[in-house]
C-alpha cells in the first residue's frame, strides 16, 4: 500500500518500520480511537491517540492509549507547567498541518515537545494515525518515541 502523508514520510526518512492500515473514518462519533481500533482489529489500549495541548499557553502533543483519559494536571506537570487544556481544534490543524481526526505526531508542521504515556511503552507493536483520517501506522511503541525524542512518563488519570 503506498501512502504518503508527511507522517509516513517523516517515518521513512527516520528508517522506522511500519505498516499502514487504511479503515473507513466515521465521523461524529463519541469515541474515534476505540472505533479506529475496532476497524484495524487492535485492542483500545494499543490504538495511541495523538492530543494537541496547550501547557500554560504552549502548544504540547500527548500520545496515549485511546481507551484512557489523560490527566491535565499531570500533563502539565510532565511538560513543566502549572495548567494544561485541550488546544481548539482549529489551532491544532493550524500548527499540525493535519485535520482533527487525522493528527500525527510524526511529520506535524511545527515541531512541538511530544509525550508518551508510558503504559503504551510495554507492547511489542500500537497503532498511531498515519496523518489522516481513516489512516493508523501499526509500529513500536519505543521507535515511535526515539524518532520523535521524545519522553515517555505518566499521563493518563487512573482508571
Amino acid at each position: 500500500m503506498s501512502v504518503g502523508t508527511p507522517a509516513t514520510q517523516f517515518l521513512r526518512k527516520a528508517d522506522i518500520a511500519f505498516e499502514p492500515v487504511q479503515y473507513d473514518y466515521h465521523p461524529g462519533q463519541e469515541r474515534v480511537a476505540l472505533q479506529a481500533a475496532e476497524a484495524v482489529g487492535i485492542a483500545p489500549d494499543h490504538l495511541l491517540k495523538t492530543l494537541m495541548l496547550e501547557v500554560d499557553g504552549h502548544p504540547a502533543c500527548v500520545v496515549v492509549p485511546g481507551d484512557r483519559t489523560v490527566s491535565m494536571k499531570r500533563a502539565a506537570a510532565a511538560f513543566g507547567g502549572k495548567s494544561a487544556s485541550m488546544m481548539p481544534s482549529d489551532k491544532a490543524e493550524r500548527i499540525t498541518g493535519y485535520r482533527t481526526g487525522g493528527i500525527s505526531p510524526f511529520g506535524q508542521k511545527r515541531k512541538v515537545p511530544v509525550i508518551f504515556e508510558s503504559t503504551a511503552m510495554a507492547f511489542t507493536q500500537v497503532g498511531i494515525n498515519g496523518g489522516k483520517r481513516g489512516l493508523i501506522l501499526l509500529l513500536s511503541p519505543e521507535a515511535a518515541r526515539a524518532a520523535l525524542d521524545a519522553r515517555a512518563l505518566p499521563l493518563c488519570a487512573e482508571n
